[in-house]
């Protein structure tokens, strides 16, 4: 993250919380640039060069309205994290992995129950330590669970399900899945042996980074009827787990990108950065990826499945009840780094649009019949982690979102610091001791895992939360603070 470097070209107030990048700034922009924010956030915003990717994206072939970003944005590959664009394929439109990202299908699942914080307070450090036990998490970290390679093709194929009938979960965990844990059109036959060597003993683990398990507590309730149709009880527990598709989706991105950095110019597509690399949907290469980034997509709701029944057991130990008679149901869970088709409105025409979602995730509203039938009538959950110190969010999709956003939304706070920066700014500072204090177990496997996550690493999500809210995009169900967290 280039932080030493800032934003210097032009920015223009559309409203209180967005801001215009005019597609007169650069030579190749086909839309406008468009940042969701509001005045305590563009100036952290601007203080990196997220802003020119945000500008650099507005370059792909087939964009269409604007290329976006969520208030979390921050540098990243290619695209900036935050970042949403969506281009149609019957326009040249094409398919970016760093649109992506490489952490294919990372995302977050949200897991509530009938704890009462008040009753279980003594019992969160045995708790926190248990599922450190439970859940393998750390750098290359592998699990007890293996598969081989033929079993892993079908997994990638069926997605959430194929675990579930395999006893890693509850039929009611699939429905409650975006796109009920698969997505069509994946085909495992188009990744690396490379990729699947990496895959076969990490479906159910947590890995590093910014990854995490965290036990919370409801701590406000925003919406009441809204979150009882969630479940969300203020006072009681729920557990959130962010992780994504582990060595074989970063294995999947690294050989896209290796296989694609000559196709632009096979098609004569010039871009701005060559991290944009890219190929036209409707070509051999763009169909390639899609169906690789599908089978790691399908991978990911697999390995965030895994985790949830290992979860689940581990509250049993320590409680000794079975997690069914705990409530321990599947709120929803949702990705943030990947590319779906979708429909939506383009000047009066109802187009199959390419959405990439680079650390951002779904919001659709009522009524929209990709939900499940018990949120059909409230909206999808929208689920932003904050940071370990903090507060993590809970929203509701809204139409505004399919009005402005690409049925889009954030993904969390956003960093502020990079990694190198969060472990310098924790010299002679005990992390772990720190959220102590704040009432929070953290257990982290790496070395640096807490320092590098440190709550100072990241925006204000309460910042973050309200411009979603204010715009119109998901609108504040319930407030959850953090009381015991595991780390890579």
């Amino acid at each position: 993250m280039p932080s030493e470097q800032k934003y210097t070209g032009p920015m223009e107030r559309i409203d209180a919380n967005r801001w215009r990048i005019p597609k007169s700034y650069k030579p190749g922009m086909l839309v406008d640039g468009i940042i969701y924010a509001d005045d305590r956030l563009i100036e952290a915003i601007t203080s990196d060069k997220s802003p020119e990717q945000v500008a650099n994206v507005a370059c792909l072939p087939g964009i269409v309205r604007a290329s976006l970003a969520m208030p979390d944005i921050h540098w990243g590959y290619g695209f900036c994290i935050g970042g949403v664009a969506a281009t149609d394929p019957e326009q040249g439109g094409v398919i970016s992995p760093g649109g992506v990202g490489y952490d294919i299908n990372c995302g977050v699942r949200l897991i509530r129950t009938n704890l009462v914080y008040k009753d279980v307070r003594d019992e969160i450090g045995k708790l926190v330590n248990t599922l450190f036990d439970t859940v393998p998490c750390g750098v290359g970290k592998g699990g007890v669970i293996k598969f081989s390679k033929a079993d892993l093709r079908k997994l990638m194929n069926d997605g959430s399900a194929y675990v579930v009938k395999r006893g890693y979960g509850w039929d009611s965990d699939v429905e409650a899945t975006e796109a009920h844990g698969r997505i069509d059109g994946a085909d495992p036959e188009t990744l690396s042996d490379t990729a699947l060597d990496r895959g076969k003993d990490q479906c159910g683990t947590l890995g590093s980074g910014n990854h995490f398990l965290e036990v919370q507590v409801v701590e406000k309730v925003d919406d009441p009827k809204v979150a009882a149709a969630m479940g969300l009880i203020e006072g009681n527990i729920t557990v959130m787990i962010h992780s994504g598709s582990r060595g074989l989706g970063y294995q999947v991105c690294e050989d896209a990108l290796k296989e694609l950095q000559h196709v632009p110019g096979k098609y004569g597509i010039s871009l701005p950065d060559k991290q944009l690399v890219c190929a036209p949907v409707h070509s051999y290469e763009g169909q390639k990826y899609l169906k690789a980034m599908r089978a790691a997509a399908n991978f990911a709701w697999c390995n965030r499945q895994i985790m949830t029944h290992l979860a689940r057991e581990a509250f049993h130990d320590v409680f000794g009840v079975p997690a069914e008679r705990l409530g321990m149901n599947l709120v929803y869970d949702v990705a943030h780094n990947i590319a779906k088709m979708e429909p939506y409105d383009v000047d009066g025409k109802t187009c199959q649009l390419c959405v990439h979602r680079k650390g951002a995730t779904r919001a659709f509203p009522a009524g929209h019949p990709e939900l499940p039938e018990r949120y059909r009538h409230i909206g999808q959950p929208v689920l932003v982690p904050g940071d370990m110190g903090r507060a993590s969010y809970v929203l509701v999709g809204l139409q505004g979102s399919m009005e402005q956003t690409f049925g889009s939304s954030c993904h969390g706070a956003g960093r502020r610091m990079s990694r190198g920066a969060a472990i310098r700014a924790s010299k002679g500072r005990n992390i772990k001791r720190e959220l102590a204090e704040r009432g929070i177990v953290a257990r982290a496997r790496g070395r640096t895992g807490l320092e590098e996550e440190q709550p100072d690493a990241y925006k204000d999500v309460v910042q973050v939360v309200d411009v979603l809210h204010n715009a119109g995009i998901s609108r504040r169900v319930a407030k959850l603070r953090p009381v015991g967290v595991i780390k890579g």
